[in-house]
């Protein structure tokens, strides 16, 4: 892990304020190093003590929920908006509108999952909170998650960082093994999304085939007509 030369001294003069910071820019979708920030906060803190590692933590976190929260704005009061704006203006909406359903369907089945867990997945960190938001997820229930997947990620991360400090040769180790299990992880998750997802249309299916025909009871066209020309009885 390669720590920028501007980041540790911006760290060593402000200390918790660039963790915080630099996570809340992240999950805004800003390409900015957020979890190095943490990282680096949290060696400093367990090789010379200048940082407290409760702090650096505590700064992560509430750079992370803060972060997010301006994420899910932007995207909910935004970004769909402009979203159907951009479906009207190349005539799609109706291929548009599907694929919105079915996203705000998968967020409202999976939102508070992939919340959580994109926490912990660089690409995802820094756009699942915009998607959450364009996809109209609830606010309190994306709090309630966000909170809790930015507080378990920056206990995970600044513990690692806090005591393979010494080792950063291990702690890189580690950082990868971290990062492909939760690809695999993220993989396997979404296979079982479009399993399921299939299953159910192939299930609906064969419902739907199954069901008896409705007979009509309206007489058949020919029938109908010879009724009408057959000649009153007198």
């Amino acid at each position: 892990m390669i720590i920028p030369t501007w980041l540790e001294h911006a760290i060593l003069l402000y200390g918790y304020w660039v963790i915080l910071v630099a996570v809340a820019l992240e999950t805004m979708g800003v390409p900015f190093p957020g979890e190095t920030s943490l990282l680096a906060g949290a060696i400093y803190a367990g090789t010379s003590g200048r940082l407290n590692i409760t702090l650096v933590i505590v700064a992560a976190a509430v750079g992370a929920i803060i972060g997010d929260n301006v994420g899910y704005s932007v995207g909910r009061y935004g970004g769909y908006p402009l979203l159907r704006r951009i479906l009207r203006f190349f005539h799609i909406e109706a291929i548009g509108e599907r694929t919105l359903t079915y996203a705000q369907r998968f967020f409202a089945r999976h939102g508070d999952k992939t919340v959580f867990f994109g926490r912990f997945f660089s690409l995802l960190r820094a756009w699942t909170a915009f998607l959450a938001g364009v996809n109209r997820m609830p606010w309190p229930r994306f709090l309630v998650w966000n909170a809790a997947g930015g507080i378990v990620w920056a206990i995970v991360y600044g513990l690692l960082g806090y005591f393979l400090g010494n080792n950063v040769s291990l702690l890189d180790s580690v950082l990868s093994a971290l990062g492909i299990g939760g690809a695999v992880a993220l993989g396997v998750v979404i296979v079982a999304i479009i399993g399921v997802v299939i299953w159910q249309r192939r299930q609906a299916a064969h419902e739907r085939a199954d069901q008896p025909d409705q007979p009509d009871a309206r007489p058949p066209a020919d029938e109908a007509s010879r009724a009408e020309e057959r000649p009153a009885a007198p």
